[in-house]
């Protein structure tokens, strides 16, 4: 895990939120793991648009947050899969009330898209 040379103060705890939901990426993320584990190539099908990359680095980040896990299985070829902590069912409401508004707003946002 990165180490700040100056540490992050939160003066706010949505500060502390967006430091571990923070990305364009780890939202999905979480609400696709609410299902039960998943391997890296099933998030990245999931998830359109992302990198392997990016994706092993917001995995990585949602890891050092114990938000998810990592289960190596030392089998021929070599099995990953992640899954939600406790901590991270934790944030699926929050996720989940996301989706919703998220939901409500898009005719909004299509209707001012046309205009």
């Amino acid at each position: 895990m990165y180490i700040r040379k100056i540490p992050r103060l939160y003066n706010c705890s949505l500060e502390v939120t967006v430091e571990v939901m923070g990305g364009k990426w780890k939202p999905f993320i979480i609400c696709y793991l609410q299902n039960g584990p998943k391997r890296p190539t099933e998030l990245q099908k999931m998830v359109s648009g992302i990198s392997k990359r990016v994706l092993a680095q917001q995995m990585k980040e949602l890891e050092d947050h114990a938000i998810i896990t990592k289960t190596v299985y030392a089998e021929v070829p070599l099995r990953t899969e992640y899954q939600l902590t406790a901590f991270g069912q934790e944030l699926l409401p929050v996720v989940l009330m996301m989706e919703k508004w998220g939901r409500m707003y898009q005719p909004h946002l299509e209707k001012m898209r046309i205009a």
